[in-house]
């Protein structure tokens, strides 16, 4: 945990120094950008964002950027890489986990041309000096937006509002992914640490950005009695559900308070405009891009939006301030694997997991990833890779 924590602090440094150290030559760098969608996903807009909030602080040319949007996880990504190159970028950026094995095709064949991708998992088993995976623990902003999900809860449950008998959660996702476990396992533990007798139902689109899908899925866990919805897909499509219904929402990426001021209670986001600064900064300065990067709430990559406070509990602020405080100084583990609330469905706990950290074909389980009482995620890989169905949470459906 010692060489974790000294590595955040060192990107931490890269993050704060570099912007001024390779000012001289910024000039010379060339970003290229593919994206799966546009605009119109908050996911992708998350990542245009961020690249937008880059390029102002490295003062950056409109010339110096180029960005391909609705690009497939096919081999269009592979030919828009190329083109990037042709186009002159001497570094290229992709944002989807489908687009990996693409990205990582026009890195073997371009070795003078830097790639780095969002979500993957191949960096760090290739070893190709060119191509890079980078991610966020993203799982830490989740469990503070479920501290607020948890929060509204107990408001709910005091006024007599609850559909139930017991607090519900509904949760849009879109695939069974460990990126999307991951993500609700660490909001529901969120909540069930202000709100305990909390349970979570969650729905599968096999999708990552579908409105209809994730609206209508959004609607069903609503129906099936859920008090609060959130989500891990892309679209509009559960907040606008949410706000149809008069359900309390939790969205993802960004804010939704514009379509939803009655509902939209807070989101976490990765903020990927530090990312984008570090990897610039480095290819000017001639400098190598750490293979396998995670961001953080230190290093200004885990953020959450303003909590609406017409919609949420009061004292939402004050508890998220404090938990906040709390991961800072190392006090929190989202994967406590000694908690009483962390267990597998029959009631047994969690005292040794083998996770797939170094992906093969098969998904082989190869590296053990619980010790110190907590479940290291995303420390030996930045993409995630908890899987564990905990109890508490049910699934409505998992063929995706």
């Amino acid at each position: 945990m010692k060489k974790f924590l000294a590595l955040v602090l060192t990107l931490a440094l890269c993050l704060s120094s570099f912007t001024f150290a390779a000012v001289a030559e910024i000039e010379d760098v060339k970003l290229g950008v593919i994206l799966l969608h546009d605009e119109d996903s908050t996911y992708d807009l998350n990542f245009i964002n961020g690249v937008n909030e880059a390029v102002a602080a490295l003062g950056l040319s409109e010339d110096q950027v180029i960005m391909k949007r609705n690009v497939p996880e096919s081999n269009e990504c592979y030919e828009a890489a190329l083109d990037l190159v042709d186009e002159g970028c001497n570094l290229i950026f992709a944002n989807s986990f489908g687009h990996e094995t693409f990205i990582l095709q026009a890195a073997k064949e371009c070795p003078d041309v830097q790639f780095c991708h969002a979500t993957g998992t191949m960096a760090h088993t290739e070893g190709l000096a060119n191509f890079h995976n980078a991610f966020a623990a993203i799982y830490e902003g989740r469990y503070l937006a479920g501290i607020a999900a948890g929060m509204k809860l107990n408001e709910l449950k005091a006024a007599g509002k609850l559909k139930g008998e017991f607090p519900l959660m509904g949760y849009v996702g879109a695939f069974t992914y460990a990126e999307v476990i991951s993500g609700y396992t660490s909001f529901y533990l969120g909540a069930k640490s202000v709100c305990p007798d909390v349970q979570m139902k969650v729905q599968f689109t096999g999708s990552w950005y579908d409105e209809k899908e994730e609206k209508t899925a959004a609607e069903a866990l609503i129906q099936a009695g859920c008090d609060l919805i959130s989500q891990h897909a892309d679209s509009m499509g559960a907040p606008t559900a949410c706000e149809n219904a008069g359900v309390p929402n939790v969205s993802y990426n960004g804010s939704t308070l514009a379509s939803c001021p009655n509902t939209f209670i807070v989101s976490s986001r990765i903020n990927w405009a530090p990312y984008f600064q570090y990897i610039v900064n480095q290819v000017a300065a001639g400098e190598a891009i750490a293979t396998d990067w995670t961001g953080t709430i230190a290093t200004g990559s885990v953020v959450l939006t303003d909590v609406n406070t017409a919609a949420a509990a009061e004292g939402t602020v004050e508890a998220i301030a404090e938990a906040i405080a709390a991961f800072e100084k190392g006090e929190i583990k989202v994967f406590n694997t000694t908690a009483d609330n962390f267990m597998l469905k029959g009631g047994e706990k969690i005292t040794s997991y083998i996770a797939d950290v170094d992906t093969d074909a098969a998904f082989t389980p190869d590296t053990e990833v619980v010790s110190d009482g907590y479940f290291h995620e995303s420390e030996y890989r930045s993409a995630p890779y908890f899987d564990i169905q905990l109890d508490g949470i049910e699934l409505l459906n998992s063929k995706f």
